[in-house]
């Protein structure tokens, strides 16, 4: 089995890919992040091929996995909050309605002559409950909307108000395991999980 690499510092990511059980190291890409596209589900696979080659190039044996993740709603794109306040109007914004999640993952590897790139984008819907203004202010006030995607992380404090998902839950996290793990099957990259 090839060096597998993921090219993300997000712990969420780390913890989820850990699930597999198999080893991996971390390569956090420091590539200038161009987005090109209006589409979230274009946008979060360009961002993810944008780090997945970037690591790539300083690894070029490795299986090297990218991947973004961002919310949207009302055609509004929402990546990580800039400060607390920002962090707050996402929330407002969510608050009592469904939205989207949009994780795009690329995996790159060299193939027999060439290097070989595959990137998908995996959907799931949330249902949030209604939030008042304090709840919302609380929420911010924890820290925990800080670094991630439309301002709250469904797997921490949020989940009190989550009333729903359809679709993967960890794609909602940060990674949609079990599609990455079908995508790699495809590819004919078998990875099986270690036994403990």
């Amino acid at each position: 089995m090839k060096n597998i690499i993921l090219a993300s510092a997000s712990p969420r990511r780390r913890e989820l890919l850990e699930k597999l059980r198999i080893p991996f190291e971390i390569r956090v890409s420091d590539v200038k992040e161009i987005i090109t596209k209006t589409v979230p589900a274009e946008i979060v696979e360009e961002l993810s091929l944008q780090k997945a080659l970037a690591v790539a190039e300083t690894e070029p044996d490795a299986l090297v996995i990218g991947a973004d993740t961002m919310v949207a709603s009302d055609e509004t794109v929402l990546g990580k909050p800039k400060d607390k306040e920002d962090a707050a109007a996402m929330l407002k914004s969510l608050q009592g309605k469904s939205h989207q999640v949009y994780t795009g993952v690329t995996l790159t590897w060299m193939g027999e002559k060439e290097r070989e790139i595959r990137t998908f984008s995996e959907a799931s819907q949330v249902f949030l409950y209604p939030m008042t203004e304090e709840e919302i202010q609380r929420y911010v006030d924890t820290g925990e909307p800080m670094d991630k995607a439309g301002g709250y992380a469904i797997q921490g404090l949020f989940a009190v108000y989550v009333k729903g998902i359809a679709g993967d839950y960890n794609n909602i996290v940060g990674l949609p395991v079990a599609r990455l793990y079908q995508e790699l099957k495809k590819n004919g990259i078998v990875i099986l999980p270690a036994n403990e």
